[in-house]
């Protein structure tokens, strides 16, 4: 069940003079005070974004398209894995990481994915990254329950125990040592179900005793979606935007889990609804840019932001 949050802020759209692609199914990551749009269907170069400035700079294209995944930072470097290569509906997962290094403004090639697949979550914790969930085979089905990590200093992964549900099209969040794996769906082109079977459960990994432990019925996710983007902001989990087979237009829902009293906020909604795309928190506020404004596919290149609302904080 969700509260109504108390908040007189709004998202705002925000103008620049220079403008980024249109995209979608990409991912938007930060590294150091600087924003970093990537990836997406078709060639796409990254797209920067200056917060001081309010303006967007183009950095190099990737080697090849990659789309639906969660793009991670280590180390001052932006990592891809998880992701699809290649037209709909039967896309093929990447089948190694990529990694882009803003500093040289340059793209490499690196270890092999043992258990590659596309719209997959990925985080970072404790210097590690990992990937959760995904579908082997585009749209079309394949949808997986593994859970993998992978060391950035030494190239290697690890098998580790399965998340409890089939899950892709979703984006996970950690906070307090545990890893928050909320939205998405069982996606089945093959049985003519793309966008209907979404999964409102949320499981929960905790990192020190390797263990899931979903959460009770009361947390399931109000607004059942995929296409999702979360991040973690203070004790809450927050859920922005999505598509579903409940409406043709994207969602601009935005809600809110309090991890410490288990309860869901609805916080204000996109200006313009929005999935396949990745939120940041910088410099307190949430900023969102691009993905599609429908169910599918219509690409934007629109930006809005957030001030984070007090009730979060607290």
């Amino acid at each position: 069940m969700t509260t109504q949050a108390q908040s007189q802020e709004k998202w705002t759209t925000l103008s620049s003079d220079t403008e980024p692609h249109h995209r979608h199914e990409n991912a938007y990551t930060k590294v150091g005070d600087k924003l970093y749009l990537l990836g997406g269907r078709g060639e796409r170069p990254v797209d920067i974004y200056d917060p001081a400035t309010g303006s967007w700079s183009t950095g190099a294209t990737a080697p090849l398209p990659m789309h639906h995944f969660q793009a991670v930072t280590s180390d001052g470097k932006i990592y891809v894995m998880g992701a699809f290569t290649g037209g709909y509906p039967d896309e093929d997962p990447v089948p190694n990481v990529y990694i882009y290094d803003p500093e040289t403004d340059s793209w490499t090639r690196g270890p092999k994915i043992p258990r590659p697949r596309g719209a997959a979550a990925s985080v970072v914790y404790n210097d590690k990254i990992f990937v959760v969930g995904g579908s082997q085979n585009g749209h079309i089905g394949g949808h997986v329950r593994w859970f993998d990590s992978f060391d950035p200093e030494t190239g290697e992964w690890e098998q580790l125990a399965e998340i409890p549900r089939f899950r892709d099209h979703f984006q996970a969040a950690v906070i307090g040592g545990k890893l928050y794996a909320a939205g998405g769906r069982r996606t089945s082109q093959a049985s003519g179900r793309v966008f209907q079977l979404t999964i409102p459960e949320v499981d929960v990994y905790d990192f020190e005793t390797g263990e899931w432990n979903p959460l009770p019925p009361t947390g399931d996710l109000p607004t059942e979606r995929a296409g999702t983007t979360a991040i973690s902001v203070g004790n809450n989990l927050v859920v922005i935007g999505g598509e579903s087979g409940t409406q043709s237009e994207a969602h601009s829902e935005v809600e809110a889990y309090n991890t410490e009293t288990g309860k869901w906020q609805s916080l204000p909604q996109l200006n313009m609804g929005r999935h396949g795309t990745q939120a940041i928190v910088h410099d307190g506020k949430i900023y969102i840019a691009a993905g599609s404004k429908v169910r599918g596919a219509e690409e934007i290149n629109t930006q809005e932001v957030l001030s984070i609302p007090s009730m979060l904080m607290e």
